[in-house]
C-alpha cells in the first residue's frame, strides 16, 4: 500500500501537494488515510474539510492512560490501533484525517507519554494499517531527526525556486539516509524545473513535476476551497506527478 509522506522548507506549498494527493487517490479508489503532523495543522482545509478534528494531543487523558508511566518507565507500545476509527473524520471522497497536534516538551525534553503516544501512532499506520497513508509533515528536518517517518514508500520533498529551500532538501536527503529512507522524489512549486533542477539532479533527488502559479489556487485559499476543487492549473499538475509518484513506487516494489 502507499506509504507517502510531504516535506520541505515552510511555507513552499507541502500541505497542498499533501491535500491534492490525498484526494486524487480517493477518487482513484484507495482507502486514504490523511494525517496533519505540521504543526500549523492546515491540511483540512486542503481536503476540504470545514470541521477537522481535534488533535490527538489534546486527549491528555487518553494519552496518559495509554502511554503514561508504569513502574517507571513509559510505555513505548500503548494501544494505538482504534485511533483512526475513534477520532478521525471523513472529509470529502471518502479521505479519511487525523490531526497528530503539538508536544508542549518544556524541559522535559521528548521522551513523555504525547511523544511515545505520537511514535506509536505513526508506526503502526505506516507499518500496519492497510490504508494509503498521505503524511503532511512539519516544516524542516526536525521531524526526521525523530526518525517518525521509518517504513515509508517515498519522502516527496516540495521546494521552491530559492537557496534555502535547497538547502533544505539537501539536509533533508542527508537526514532520510541516516534513519532507511532509501526513496525520495521532489515537486517543485511556485517556479519551473529550469530554475531548480540542476540543484536537484546534483543532490540525487529525481523531479515528479512542477506546480506552476495559478491564481485559481490563490482564489480558493482566500475562499476556503480545496485546491483539488477549484479546477485550476494545479489540479492539472497534480495529476501528472501523482502519476508519476505511483509510477516510481510501483517500480520500486
Amino acid at each position: 500500500m502507499v506509504k507517502i509522506a510531504i516535506t520541505g522548507k515552510g511555507g513552499v506549498g507541502k500541505t497542498t501537494v499533501a491535500g491534492t494527493l490525498a484526494r486524487m487517490l480517493a477518487q482513484d479508489g484507495y482507502d486514504v488515510l490523511a494525517i496533519d503532523a505540521d504543526a500549523d495543522m492546515n491540511l483540512a482545509s486542503a481536503l476540504g474539510i470545514e470541521h477537522p478534528p481535534r488533535p490527538l494531543t489534546d486527549y491528555k487523558e487518553l494519552i496518559q492512560e495509554r502511554a503514561g508511566v508504569e513502574s517507571g518507565i513509559f510505555k513505548i507500545n500503548p494501544k494505538v490501533d482504534d485511533i483512526v476509527e475513534n477520532f478521525g473524520v471523513v472529509g470529502p471522497d471518502g479521505v479519511k484525517m487525523l490531526v497528530m497536534g503539538t508536544i508542549e516538551r518544556g524541559g522535559s525534553g521528548c521522551m513523555c507519554p504525547a511523544s511515545a503516544f505520537l511514535r506509536a501512532f505513526l508506526r503502526h499506520v505506516v507499518l500496519k494499517d492497510s490504508s494509503a497513508v498521505i503524511l503532511d509533515m512539519e516544516a524542516g528536518i526536525e521531524h526526521l531527526g525523530r526518525g517518525t517517518t521509518r517504513g515509508i514508500d517515498l519522502m516527496i520533498i516540495v521546494v521552491e525556486p530559492g537557496m534555502r529551500s535547497i538547502e533544505t532538501a539537501a539536509r533533508i536527503k542527508k537526514l532520510s539516509g541516516e534513519i532507511g529512507i532509501k526513496y525520495l522524489a521532489a515537486v517543485v512549486n511556485k517556479g519551473t524545473s529550469a530554475q531548480v533542477g540542476q540543484y536537484l539532479e546534483d543532490l540525487g533527488i529525481p523531479l515528479l513535476g512542477e506546480i506552476p502559479y495559478d491564481a485559481e489556487l490563490v482564489r480558493a485559499d482566500l475562499e476556503g476551497i480545496a485546491p483539488i476543487d477549484t479546477g485550476g492549473d494545479t489540479v492539472a499538475a497534480m495529476k501528472v506527478i501523482r502519476d508519476r509518484m505511483l509510477d516510481m513506487i510501483s517500480a520500486e516494489i
